[in-house]
């Protein structure tokens, strides 16, 4: 049983929850702009004041380690990581595509959200990456995974066998809305990352002593993070413009 602080910052949504043997106490949660370096600490503080509760007093940390956003993804495990080190608490590291299940099966069983056949379906979590590609996994609805993470592009082929079973096979996520419109037959419904989703997966894993090396942790990328470069300097091309000019 522990005070768990989970963070959740992969994707557009800054998300901070107090999580306590298992079970959400508080939420801090904004989906406006990408601005998490300047939210999550604030939140943070909020959410403590708000509880009660002083830093010292944690547990433990739980971070979402990805796959998403190479930038989200730094920031949150960077915070979590300073905080652990302040306050000499392990790190534990969750997966964003296991802790989005996890907000589907509880809004399922709030009844947030309605899926015929709910038992039978297969669940696919999506993370928008860029144009038709998504982070992507399959799950079963006791939060189960029946396959690896992966980096897919998405066209009309894609999960032909989960979708030709007879079964439900429901897409969720930042990336699921634009594969809707290629997966015939999939049931595309409305759920969205939040740090209440690591709250039972956190308490687990602390639970059996799966704690991270914070020295050492990084979040999980998937995919190398590349930085483009202008073929043309601003001067270079500058030059060119003007020698065009006079010429013509």
């Amino acid at each position: 049983m522990a005070l768990i602080l989970a963070i959740e910052t992969g994707t557009d949504i800054c998300s901070v929850a107090l999580v306590r043997d298992g079970e959400l106490v508080a939420l801090r949660e904004s989906d406006e702009e990408r601005n998490h370096a300047k939210k999550i600490a604030v939140f943070v503080d909020e959410l403590l004041r708000e509880c009660g509760v002083a830093a010292d007093e944690l547990d433990a940390v739980a971070v979402s380690k990805g796959p998403g956003s190479y930038t989200g993804l730094r920031i949150g495990v960077s915070f979590a990581k300073g905080l652990c080190y302040g306050q000499n608490i392990p790190l534990v590291a969750v997966g964003s595509l296991d802790s989005l299940v996890e907000v589907a099966r509880e809004d399922y069983e709030a009844g947030i959200i309605d899926v015929e056949n709910w038992s039978e379906a297969t669940l696919c979590p999506m993370i928008d990456a860029r144009r038709m590609e998504v982070y992507t996994q399959t799950f079963n609805t006791e939060g189960e995974s029946k396959s690896d993470v992966e980096a897919k592009i998405i066209d009309a082929e894609s999960f032909s066998a989960e979708r030709s079973s007879g079964k439900p096979f429901v897409i969720f996520g930042s990336g699921a809305a634009k594969c809707a419109e290629v997966l015939e037959g999939a049931t595309l419904i409305e759920v969205v990352p939040s740090a209440r989703g690591m709250a039972r997966l956190a308490e687990q894993a602390f639970a059996e002593g799966k704690t991270e090396d914070v020295a050492y942790f990084e979040p999980f990328y998937l995919k190398d993070f590349v930085v483009g470069t202008a073929k043309k300097s601003l001067l270079e091309r500058v030059t060119e413009i003007r020698r065009e000019a006079k010429n013509n």
